[in-house]
């Protein structure tokens, strides 16, 4: 099965260029064959080609169908961007694949890479989307100053500082301290929002400010990961714990 995206398919019945391209020129569709399209928003449209054309295809809907979720609650994932790019960007594709809802690079006082490509990344989060045969499509927020986060759902940082290290906050912390894994503190079934830092990690400043807006520490093991690594990590305990 391939899967084509288009968000308005309900009113305009047309492809959109690059999706025409691809179904005519290079999956050879014709008129009467059938393809699936999803608008992005859980929605799948059984569609028959009208007219092949490969800037503006046409098609008809005999079905649509509105798929069910994957998993309970809302999964959200903030992760600073990498100074490699590459390595975020298959952090995207990743958490996607897995079926995160929504993603939000986060700027860090820490971030080695101020800046992102949205347009990219809203590519890749498509791109992903379409390749696992999902209908509803992850939210991708722009980059965003961690301090202007607005908390939703249950909260959690992820940082590497120990408690040795934080006695000022007094965060009961310890890297590898089971009774805060993530997993034994995530809810079947409530929105979370998991944060994942930076490669030199949270600053003092930032954990402080997480803490006082009720995030809590946790642990993603004993091992350190790297922050793409750490994101996939945070995403897939979430998503095992909610899974349907």
């Amino acid at each position: 099965m391939y899967l084509f995206y288009c968000p308005d398919i309900a009113t305009s019945l047309t492809l959109p260029e690059e999706e025409s391209y691809h179904c005519v020129q290079v999956l050879r569709r014709s008129a009467g064959d059938a393809i699936e399209v999803t608008d992005g928003e859980g929605h799948l449209y059984h569609c028959v080609v009208t007219n092949p054309h490969r800037k503006h295809c046409e098609v008809r809907i005999e079905q649509v169908e509105t798929t069910e979720p994957l998993h309970e609650g809302f999964i959200r994932i903030g992760v600073a961007p990498t100074k490699n790019i590459d390595r975020l960007e298959w952090a995207i594709e990743k958490c996607v694949e897995m079926g995160v809802d929504e993603i939000v690079p986060i700027l860090c006082e820490h971030s080695e890479r101020k800046t992102i490509n949205y347009e990219r990344l809203q590519k890749i989060v498509v791109a992903a989307s379409k390749q696992s045969l999902k209908t509803a499509f992850p939210i991708l927020r722009p980059l965003t100053k961690m301090t202007d986060l607005q908390p939703e759902g249950d909260l959690f940082i992820a940082h590497c500082m120990s408690e040795d290290e934080t006695p000022s906050l007094q965060t009961p912390y310890r890297s590898s301290d089971s009774k805060h894994a993530l997993q034994n503190e995530l809810v079947r079934g409530h929105e979370s929002t998991i944060l994942i830092g930076p490669e030199g990690d949270f600053s003092p400043a930032e954990l402080k400010w997480a803490l006082t807006k009720g995030y809590k520490p946790v642990s993603l093991g004993a091992a350190r990961l790297r922050t793409e690594t750490a994101a996939l990590v945070a995403c897939h305990t979430a998503i095992l714990i909610n899974e349907c």
